[in-house]
Order: C-alpha cells, then sequence, then structure tokens
C-alpha cells in the first residue's frame, strides 16, 4: 500500500495509545493542552480535570452500590430478627391444635401481612374437626401438590383464596405448599394475600418464603398422624 494513501482511523491511534502506556510520561505537555468538553455543558476541561471528573462519577456509583448493599444488609437483618421472634412463638404453643392459629396471627403480626389463612390436611382424628382441617377439596389438595416452589401472583379466583377473611380484598398472593420435611408429601397450603397488586408478583424472590412454608410445615407436622401423612403421600402420587 502507497504510505500516501494511508489514513489513521481513530482505532489506529487508541490502540497506538493503549499499547504505548509511557506516551504521555514522554509528552507530559499533551495533558495539559487536550480540551474536551466536560460532559456538564459546553465549558471545555482539560484531560487530567476530565479523567477526575470520571473518577468522582465511579466513586459516586461506588458509593451508591455500597449504600444499597448495606440497606439490603439491614433489611435482611430485620427479617431474620422478625422470623427468629416468630418462630420462638410457634415453639412456646404447648397445644398442637393452637398452631394454625398461631401461624396465622404471628405472621400477620410480624411480617405486616394484611390477610394469612392456613388449612392443613391428613391430621390425626382428634383434630379432624377443626376449623382448619376443613373446608380444602381434593383440587386444592392436589394443586397444593403440584407446587415446587410458592406461587406468587394475581388472585385468578383461586378457591385457596376462599379461606382469607376478606377474599375480595385479595389483588395479590402469596401460596405455600406445606410440608413436615423436604422429602414428605404436601399436608397443608398457608395463604399470604395483599390488597396491593403488585405485593406479591410472579417475579419475586422466593426464598424467605420458602423457609416460612418449611417452618409452618414442620411445626404443623404434630398435628398428623404418620399413618394419616403415608396415605395423604400415596393420594398424592396417584
Amino acid at each position: 500500500m502507497n504510505p500516501a494513501h494511508y489514513s489513521i482511523t481513530e482505532d489506529d491511534i487508541a490502540d497506538f495509545l493503549a499499547s504505548t502506556p509511557d506516551f504521555f510520561e514522554r509528552h507530559a505537555e499533551l495533558l495539559a493542552s487536550v480540551q474536551l468538553s466536560s460532559g456538564h455543558g459546553t465549558r471545555a476541561i482539560s484531560l487530567q480535570e476530565r479523567q477526575a471528573s470520571m473518577l468522582r462519577d465511579k466513586i459516586k456509583a461506588l458509593e451508591s452500590q455500597v449504600v444499597e448493599m448495606i440497606r439490603h444488609g439491614q433489611d435482611n437483618a430485620v427479617l431474620a430478627c422478625k422470623m427468629q421472634s416468630w418462630t420462638c412463638r410457634l415453639l412456646q404453643t404447648a397445644q398442637a391444635r393452637d398452631l394454625p392459629d398461631a401461624i396465622v396471627r404471628e405472621i400477620a403480626s410480624e411480617f405486616q401481612i394484611p390477610q394469612v389463612a392456613i388449612k392443613v390436611w391428613a391430621v390425626d382424628a382428634v383434630h379432624a374437626g377443626e376449623a382448619f382441617a376443613t373446608g380444602a377439596s381434593s383440587d386444592v389438595q392436589a394443586f397444593a401438590a403440584s407446587l415446587g416452589s410458592p406461587y406468587c401472583g394475581v388472585n385468578a379466583g383461586f378457591e385457596a383464596a376462599g379461606w382469607l377473611p376478606g377474599p375480595a380484598q385479595a389483588q395479590s398472593l402469596a401460596m405455600i405448599p406445606l410440608r413436615a420435611d423436604a422429602q414428605a408429601p404436601v399436608c397443608g397450603l398457608l395463604v399470604l394475600a395483599s390488597p396491593d397488586a403488585q405485593r406479591f408478583h410472579s417475579g419475586m424472590g422466593t426464598e424467605f418464603l420458602e423457609r416460612l412454608g418449611e417452618l409452618a410445615g414442620a411445626a404443623v407436622s404434630r398435628l398428623h398422624a404418620p399413618a394419616d401423612i403415608a396415605a395423604a403421600g400415596a393420594e398424592q402420587v396417584a
């Protein structure tokens, strides 16, 4: 190629500067003479000032990220304290038949959930007449068994919403299947509801709800007769 026809591109300049880091050490006067837009209006500034401005912007962004991380950490600490307090209340519940009401009451109180309901099936015969052990149809039990994780989303007329004190005000729901342990069949369903359609939505994380369901499921296991749980598991598989 004829050197007279070779044109240097911006990429060529960028590559040269990137591969020659000592260029500005040999030509330090250029740093003071190069004028750039400030990025905030039409005022021109030196290259050093522009670099300092970019560094300040990066530092501000990092500071914002640190503040956000601290806030999340504080929120998580508060949530952990509430979870511990709720768990302690369950451990202090002496009578097994009082556990479902305690779960509902304490969740509403500790976590500011407007409406909470629970149903438990495959209970011991001595608890079969309790309100928490009635009203869950085979369809809702099959639905609960099909949930691999909590359902979060709009209230699309789910049967379980009818368990709530004010189902008409339940715009969004979280429905959490209950198990005595990770390998046990589903033996109950916990329902959280809000009049805010975005309080529980399909894109939200469910880890906290899963932990809530694990603790609630372990607590209500005191209501079950082992034979009844095994039978319920066989029915869900069938």
